[in-house]
């Protein structure tokens, strides 16, 4: 199956959101906010926002991706994930996810 790569370079399909949606995962959603509340410190991430079928795709997406700086870049641009732009290696909105998240460049240049 093809991986689907969000704008940012996250693999949706290892994504708990995405895993959740897919397989209509009540516990894992609730897992999943609860984690995401604490390690982002925010306490707006509900159980019942936990559905997600990639930022990229149509149909719902974890609320967070409808306001993403990156994504709405990389829309803006006309670009389906922000390795076809030539500012990637200095892009101050990507920059945090390329250092924090593992393979999430590859899989962009991929």
């Amino acid at each position: 199956m093809k991986k689907l790569i969000a704008c940012c370079g996250i693999n949706c399909e290892s994504c708990d959101a995405y895993i959740a949606t897919v397989n209509n995962d009540n516990e894992l959603r609730e897992k999943t906010a609860k984690q995401w509340r604490e390690a982002y410190n925010a306490p707006h991430i509900t159980t019942e926002s936990i559905n997600c079928m990639g930022c990229r795709a149509d149909g719902q997406k974890f609320d967070y991706c409808n306001h993403c700086e990156i994504r709405s870049c990389a829309v803006t641009k006309g670009f389906d994930n922000c390795g076809k732009c030539n500012d990637l290696e200095s892009c101050q909105i990507i920059g945090a996810v390329l250092q924090q998240v593992p393979g999430a460049k590859e899989n962009l240049l991929g």
